[in-house]
């Protein structure tokens, strides 16, 4: 493999096409024509002699060769990347930019931490995607942000999960409900009632479902919302109890009870997570310090660790 014939620009078609998962949608994304992506694709295969794209489930998806350019690939651009930045921070001072992902409870707790960060570092633009367990999973293995934010966070060595802060799991009712108010109730007397879950593979489902299995209980009624705020509306309507991350009822809660019930809250964490193999750009690394130092300025102490207390 001659890797001099290897251009920028070649690496970034690559790239995209991947991403995306489509020769038209890449074309799209770069402003560039179909036949243009596909003919560098080709001379990509050629340089390194090897199929680097098959077809699968109607997108197009990277053979083992196609996985180890694409996160070359995205270690020399993201090399690069940092370059710039640099040069910029020497004539402009800090700036930059950084993309986020968390999954979707979390978009209740990031905001609390950015608003802060934005006011000490104006200049520094941040790009903040939501998504479920499943499509932060698939950003994090493509290595498409800086920094990610799990309750449930991947396993590998490449995997680098700092807990930051609690994220306990509270069994909410409607104000109406027979056991608001009860004390210290058995949950085996809820077991008939109904349950809104979350989607599978969300985390808050999986750590319900995985205590549910050590006390060797089976829910009787169950629903799957693929909403928190959809699940937040549904209990308080009367349409069965959940348990929910306590982030969700920082606000709007009038309506919901949290039930005391044995065994609960269950206790989680929330992450920050950042892949071991890939450089912390400048601008993630100045929000992984600023979590670091200021993070009991920007959460309540009830939510904080022992660890960050001290």
């Amino acid at each position: 493999m001659d890797v001099r014939q290897l251009s920028f620009r070649l690496l970034q078609v690559y790239i995209k096409v991947v991403q995306l998962g489509s020769v038209s949608a890449a074309a799209r994304a770069l402003h560039l024509t179909q036949p243009t992506v596909s003919l560098q694709l080709k001379k990509l295969s050629e340089v390194l002699n090897e199929p680097l794209l098959h077809s699968h489930a109607g997108a197009l998806q990277p053979t083992a060769a196609g996985q180890a350019l694409y996160q070359a690939a995205c270690d020399v651009l993201s090399r690069f990347d940092d370059l710039g930045s640099e040069i910029s921070e020497l004539h402009a001072g800090r700036r930059g930019s950084l993309s986020i992902a968390v999954v979707n409870t979390a978009q209740y707790l990031m905001p609390r931490i950015l608003a802060p960060f934005y006011r000490r570092f104006p200049q520094i633009e941040v790009t903040l995607h939501i998504g479920n367990r499943a499509q932060i999973l698939s950003r994090f293995e493509q290595q498409q942000d800086d920094i990610y934010l799990f309750s449930h966070p991947p396993g590998g060595e490449h995997v680098l999960a700092t807990p930051i802060v609690k994220n306990p799991l509270q069994l909410i009712a409607p104000l109406d409900h027979w056991a608001v108010g009860q004390p210290q109730l058995s949950f085996a007397k809820l077991k008939q009632e109904r349950f809104l879950l979350r989607e599978p593979g969300s985390a808050t489902r999986m750590m319900f479902e995985a205590w549910l299995s050590s006390q060797g209980i089976q829910l009787s009624h169950s629903m799957q919302i693929e909403s928190n705020e959809a699940i937040r509306l549904s209990v308080a309507a009367g349409l069965g109890l959940s348990v929910i991350s306590g982030h969700t009822l920082l606000e709007g809660r009038e309506k919901l009870a949290v039930l005391d019930v044995a065994g609960f809250p269950l206790n989680s964490h929330w992450y920050l997570v950042r892949n071991a193999d890939k450089r912390l750009s400048y601008a993630a690394q100045s929000l992984t310090g600023f979590i670091a130092a200021h993070l009991p300025d920007c959460i309540e102490a009830d939510w904080l660790l022992d660890a960050v207390k001290a």
